[in-house]
């Protein structure tokens, strides 16, 4: 493989819920949920069963057609945007589903998108474009032109930015790689407002905090807003590569034949197993019970010394540290049997799958405080 991943320092090659296994048999709770992904964890089995029937009939079914699942798929997800209107454009990944959202607002005959500092988007070069992150952007200009970025969480600047010539604001309701960052209440509902006057698309980048990570299903909700676009991936597919750009009101009739596609976006497999995810996130009520380990997680984790504030909402959390160690905490964490992430030097990013259990936040919470005790943070 090529170095663009670094050198993984372990192997995984098998995983049940919450709990996975190396080359070695080495056990570790799996607090990251492949960064979002792993909504219901690894091999839940009506996820198993789902893939596993569907791969009996179709596995791929060409654009040309269409299939129950996709179909199914798609009235799901307008059922949770609340609205008859939208519709639904699938494809693989949270990068192509921001691609699409781009390429939508072309449709507009406007050119100028706004983005935020501190945001991510995506990798592709459309997607890089609006990501507000100097670091990635740099070796690969020139991007896009006519991208825009504001602070994020500032009504005043976005105000200042937003016009009649711009086509798209595109905002995170959170901050995932940029360490997990909370805007204020009210900060999306003053966007709708500003976009709404200017007639500018108002895009939510739910890839992170979708599919009820976050206690409701896109993230947004609670700011009682209704945004023109939704774009998704992670979560959605129960696990396998899923995206979706949903868009909502007139933008959902932007795209015609010809405008936008994408080979394997929709394929049978991951729908089938992104409807068998929902409907045990819908049966079981892990939006409601992601919230309430949100409220424990903040404060068992938030009375440990070396721990500044634990932010986020649901199960997308960021635990900040007092000093920038948050690397070698990550390290220490894995060698301890628990897998998490470094978002930022200060930042360590939890998003486990959203079974977890009263007894695995116990153990996650016990090694966190053990691993900051001996290692003196």
């Amino acid at each position: 493989m090529q170095a663009n991943y670094g050198l993984p320092q372990i192997s995984l090659v098998r995983g049940v819920g919450v709990e996975v296994w190396d080359v070695q048999g080495n056990r570790y709770l799996d607090f990251l949920g492949g960064i979002a992904t792993n909504i219901l964890g690894h091999a839940h089995p009506e996820v198993v069963a789902a893939i596993h029937k569907q791969s009996q009939t179709l596995s791929h079914v060409s654009n040309l057609y269409s299939h129950p699942s996709g179909v199914l798929l798609a009235e799901k997800l307008q059922s949770f945007v609340g609205d008859q209107s939208a519709r639904v454009f699938f494809c693989n990944s949270g990068a192509e589903a921001n691609e699409s959202a781009i390429k939508l607002s072309r449709l507009t005959g406007r050119k100028r998108i706004i983005s935020t500092l501190g945001s991510f988007h995506g990798r592709t070069m459309g997607a890089l474009s609006i990501t507000g992150q100097e670091s990635k952007r740099l070796a690969f200009k020139p991007l896009l032109r006519k991208i825009q970025y504001v602070p994020f969480d500032d009504l005043a600047a976005a105000k200042r930015a937003i016009s009649k010539k711009i086509s798209m604001f595109i905002v995170e309701p959170i901050q995932g790689e940029n360490g997990v960052v909370v805007p204020k209440p009210g900060y999306l509902q003053g966007l709708r407002e500003l976009t709404t006057k200017h007639g500018v698309l108002l895009a939510i980048d739910a890839v992170q905090t979708g599919m009820g990570r976050t206690g409701t299903w896109f993230g947004y909700e609670n700011e009682k807003i209704t945004p023109d676009v939704i774009t998704l991936a992670k979560g959605l597919g129960g696990g396998l590569p899923l995206g979706a750009m949903i868009a909502i009101g007139d933008a959902a009739s932007y795209f015609k034949p010809g405008s936008h596609g994408s080979t394997f976006g929709g394929n049978p497999i991951s729908c089938a197993s992104a409807l068998a995810a929902i409907s045990v996130l819908e049966r079981d009520g892990l939006l409601k019970q992601c919230l309430e380990f949100e409220a424990s997680l903040k404060r068992e984790i938030g009375q440990i010394n070396s721990v500044l504030e634990v932010r986020g909402a649901g199960l997308l959390l960021g635990i900040v540290l007092k000093e920038n160690k948050a690397k070698d905490f990550a390290a220490k964490l894995q060698a301890a049997g628990v897998l998490v992430n470094a978002a930022t030097e200060s930042v360590i990013r939890i998003a486990p799958p959203l079974i977890v259990s009263p007894a695995q936040v116990s153990e996650f919470v016990q090694i966190f405080r053990k691993v900051a005790t001996e290692n003196g943070y």
